[in-house]
């Protein structure tokens, strides 16, 4: 692998991907939509190309010689008004990525979905065989599952160069996801109570995320899927090695997840008319109770995926957190 294409580079994920191609060597030509996109992109050492998944010929001359490529770029909002937004952007701006990397001969394309595919897996660890049927809590997961199933498998039927990776529940400094969200609000001791203690995620650290993509790449056979997960815990016991981890106290209260639930509704109307944060919306309480559980079990024995104690990415996120507040505050 020599050159290398990157959707969502500028996105927590997708920029560790860029930093560590880099690393290796790897000529990196990144996707980025706006000025700040594109200063991002280049200060991690790639060449910016400035584009939009949602326009197929921004990013066909970009493509054209590079030997991969990484198409991590999504949209990931928590909330029904992003519900357009998030299938332009995650459904068809998938089929335009695969369409422009074919026509343009890429011969190799790896695709970041998610282990939101397999919806609430109600307390079973999945693998790639694994099979959702019913509904999806959130928008989110539903744009996921239609691109995986429904663009993505018919392409590689067709004999596109595809691997698909699924990462589990990612976590590091610089997300914006709800879970970064309730980190901010322990560091400043605005979380007394923990909702949904039960909710259960594979959490995995961002770069071993972002590795697992290269060794994809390396290592994977065209037209499989590979799940990146973690340490399987509960939120309730996630948030308990934050209060191990950042030294700041945990949280007094514990609410099982069915006294939240049922209020979505209510939520979910709210949303619709007030600018509600995404740890209040409809779509956040109906995960709570939810697994999203999964075995890398196939990504350690055929690509060499490894992922780091819990502990150790937590430390390096709240060390970050940490930073970031004191300097809030000066």
């Amino acid at each position: 692998m020599k050159t290398a294409f990157v959707t969502g580079g500028t996105g927590f994920i997708g920029s560790r991907l860029i930093a560590l191609l880099i690393a290796r060597g790897v000529q990196v030509r990144a996707l980025a939509r706006s000025q700040a996109g594109l200063e991002k992109v280049k200060a991690l050492g790639s060449t910016p190309v400035q584009g939009d998944v949602t326009d197929p010929g921004s990013m066909k001359a970009a493509m054209r010689g590079c030997d991969v490529v990484f198409h991590v770029a999504s949209m990931y909002e928590i909330g029904l008004r992003y519900k357009k937004q998030m299938e332009k952007v995650n459904v068809d701006g998938v089929r335009n990525v695969i369409e422009t990397a074919l026509e343009v001969g890429v011969p190799k394309i790896v695709f970041t979905s998610t282990v939101g595919v397999f919806g609430d897996t109600k307390g079973q660890i999945a693998d790639e065989t694994f099979e959702h049927k019913g509904n999806f809590p959130t928008v989110y997961e539903r744009t996921k599952w239609i691109a995986h199933y429904q663009v993505v498998l018919p392409f590689i039927k067709q004999g596109a160069p595809i691997i698909l990776v699924m990462p589990s529940a990612v976590f590091c400094p610089n997300d914006h996801s709800t879970i970064n969200d309730l980190m901010k609000l322990h560091l400043r001791g605005r979380l007394p109570v923990v909702p949904g203690k039960d909710t259960t995620f594979s959490h995995v650290y961002v770069d071993d995320v972002a590795e697992g993509h290269i060794l994809a790449a390396e290592n994977g056979r065209i037209g499989e899927a590979y799940v990146l997960a973690g340490t399987v815990l509960s939120l309730g016991e996630f948030i308990k090695l934050w209060s191990k981890v950042s030294g700041y106290p945990a949280p007094v209260l514990e609410i099982p997840s069915a006294l939240v639930r049922i209020w979505w509704p209510l939520l979910a109307l709210l949303e619709r008319v007030l600018p509600m944060p995404a740890v209040l919306s409809g779509e956040a309480a109906r995960v709570l109770g939810t697994t999203w559980i999964a075995t890398s079990a196939k990504a350690q024995r055929e690509l060499g995926y490894r992922f780091r104690p819990v502990e150790e990415g937590l430390k390096l996120t709240f060390d970050w957190l940490k930073n970031q507040y004191n300097q809030s505050q000066r």
